[in-house]
């Protein structure tokens, strides 16, 4: 059974940094560590915070294995499986490069820069492979917008009337 007993000085900062975090994370866990050192059990903690109980008993846990570090690190995310990110901030200043020109200087049969032809770019000319995605977010990143062109018909003259009746 994990316990956990903060001193004085922890608990001062751990209610300052409820009292000034923006970071939902870190606010949940900071108030696990004050409700535990309330007396509150793991279950009752849980259940407030709407998640299980053996996920309260992790953060107690990462907690006290982290003593060393100062509070935010202390109440960090543990390490996460999982592929890391590969494009994030790679493709950034290729596609910034790249956004003012024409696809057809590229030798593509087109005017204009889709996903799909950025994701066929980066793979052909810097032998990266990225997602459709990958590329979107960079270019939300970077703070490019574009839409396709549409066509536009032959606007009617102002003196046009439509007929009225049959």
């Amino acid at each position: 059974m994990t316990t956990l007993t903060l001193s004085s000085k922890e608990r001062s900062l751990v209610e300052n940094l409820i009292a000034h975090t923006a970071d939902a994370r870190v606010l949940r866990r900071a108030y696990a560590l004050l409700w535990c050192d309330d007396g509150e059990t793991f279950p009752e903690i849980a259940d407030q915070l709407g998640v299980s109980r053996q996920t309260v008993y992790n953060w107690i846990d990462r907690f006290l294995a982290r003593d060393g570090s100062d509070l935010l690190a202390r109440l960090a995310d543990g390490p996460r499986s999982g592929r890391p990110r590969t494009a994030l901030g790679v493709i950034d200043p290729l596609l910034d490069a790249v956004m003012e020109t024409d696809p057809r200087t590229f030798g593509y049969p087109a005017t204009v820069w889709t996903a799909p032809r950025l994701v066929h770019y980066l793979a052909q000319v810097h032998h990266l492979t990225v997602s459709c995605q990958s590329v979107r977010l960079a270019l939300a990143r970077l703070r490019v917008r574009w839409k396709r062109p549409r066509h536009t018909l032959a606007l009617r003259p102002a003196t046009w009337r439509q007929a009225k009746g049959g």
